[in-house]
């Protein structure tokens, strides 16, 4: 059940970011966020009401859900907005460090860090140094473009940060809360504070084309985060592992579907993110 939860929400992750990286250039990151926040909104909403309101759910850890509703909010604004310039193959990666950005926020709460784990942050962070490098200059299209891609690692990194504020809140939160009710803050915050504004100001943008692509990713990002966690009450470490390679397995996917490629030192970037990203992952677990 571990492997199997945690490989599934790497497939279902994978399939959010593939989907988005084509949407976002069609419609925008802010109404594919919207989108994707409300399919999100009718799956985990009638879910929630059908588990019922958790006895454990006090003042606490009703804040946490709120700061780990509006990270996960910010951080899905900023991987749109990476991807609406930038690669699946860079993005992915550097955004899979949302679990090293949670290490380094529970340390700074006063956790410790044994030697191995601080070493795969210092692999990650060369990881990411070399994931973000420029393009060949003998790519003239790209280089046209440099100023654009070149703030695409940034806005990835800072995606991340947001994603690991996101998961170390919703750890706090509570262990024992329904998964209904650690999925369902950030879609019903992303209704009321993204969705709305954008129907009432006649911001909000679908085509025929981007509809099927963001109810795809609204459905696949709430069956990933539901299979994780079934996955990891089996087996943290293996299910964290597993689920953390979302990345690699999106990369590989854009490479076959949307014919993306990456310099070589590119490359060994993502490669190094991915490996510090797993092994930092079962050393906490």
């Amino acid at each position: 059940m571990a492997i199997l939860g945690g490989l599934g929400a790497a497939v279902a992750w994978a399939v959010t970011l593939l989907c988005t990286s084509r949407a976002t250039r069609m419609i925008g990151s802010g109404s594919v966020l919207a989108w994707v926040m409300l399919t999100g909104f009718c799956i985990v909403v009638p879910w929630g009401a059908v588990v019922g309101v958790p006895d454990d759910l006090d003042r606490g850890s009703a804040a946490w859900l709120l700061i780990a509703g509006l990270g996960n909010i910010l951080g899905l604004f900023l991987v749109y907005t990476a991807l609406r310039e930038g690669k699946v193959g860079i993005v992915g990666p550097i955004v899979s460090t949302e679990g090293a950005i949670a290490a380094v926020l529970a340390v700074l709460a006063g956790e410790s860090l044994a030697v191995g784990s601080a070493a795969m942050l210092v692999l990650i962070a060369v990881g990411i140094a070399l994931a973000a490098t420029t393009v060949n200059s003998d790519d003239v299209s790209q280089v046209t473009a440099a100023g654009r891609h070149r703030s695409v690692p940034v806005v990835a990194l800072l995606a991340a940060c947001s994603f690991g504020t996101s998961i170390y809140a919703t750890a706090r939160a509570s262990a024992e809360l329904p998964i209904a009710w650690a999925v369902a803050p950030p879609r019903i915050l992303g209704v009321l504070f993204v969705f709305l504004p954008l129907a009432a100001t006649s911001r909000l943008q679908l085509s025929r084309p981007a509809l099927p692509l963001v109810v795809t990713a609204g459905i696949a990002e709430v069956v990933g985060f539901a299979l994780f966690a079934v996955g990891s009450r089996h087996g943290v470490a293996v299910a964290a592992v597993l689920a953390s390679q979302f990345a690699a397995i999106a990369a590989v996917a854009a490479y076959f579907l949307f014919r993306e490629r990456l310099t070589r030192v590119q490359v060994a970037g993502v490669a190094t993110i991915v490996i510090g990203v797993a092994v930092l992952t079962a050393l906490q677990a």
